[in-house]
């Protein structure tokens, strides 16, 4: 099965390009990224803290089946314009890929439906490459897909 969330990476650069096209309007595809709520629905990870604004921070984890914490990241929010784009910093703390810079777009295609491109920028191409080695692309999928059916069902 097509994966729909696409992973781009070009060969001697330290960024990729994430792509997916939501069922959902704009305003609701941008929540998902805004609402602590939301974000702990289809992360399954604990909002332990988001400051949706500029200049603003968020610390998320998630735990493990036995109630450990697993992952934990942080990072500052740079830019935060509702509805149209963010950049911020992402940071998985006691992992070795260093802070990555996140610039993401929100686009209307329609009336119901909406585009999200993210540019994620590494400090080098050895950690980018580090990155895709993990199942990256296959549980962003997964995430996005939890994102749609869940603010999809909001929507109607």
């Amino acid at each position: 099965m097509e994966r729909k969330t696409k992973v781009s990476a070009e060969d001697g650069k330290q960024d990729l390009f994430i792509t997916r096209e939501f069922d959902l309007t704009v305003e609701l595809l941008f929540k998902a990224f805004e609402v602590p709520e939301i974000v702990e629905q289809w992360m399954g990870t604990r909002v332990l803290k988001m400051e949706s604004r500029k200049h603003g921070s968020y610390q998320i984890e998630t735990p493990d089946h036995t109630g450990k914490v697993a992952f934990r990241a942080n990072g500052t929010y740079h830019e935060f314009v509702p509805n149209q784009k963010i950049i911020r910093t992402f940071e998985m703390e006691g992992a070795p890929f260093g802070v990555q810079l996140e610039f993401l777009e929100f686009e209307p295609l329609t009336e119901h439906s909406s585009k999200l491109t993210m540019q994620i920028v590494y400090k080098s191409m050895a950690q980018r490459d580090q990155m895709l080695q993990l199942p990256f692309a296959q549980g962003l999928n997964m995430a996005h897909n939890r994102l749609q059916e869940i603010l999809g069902k909001q929507g109607k």
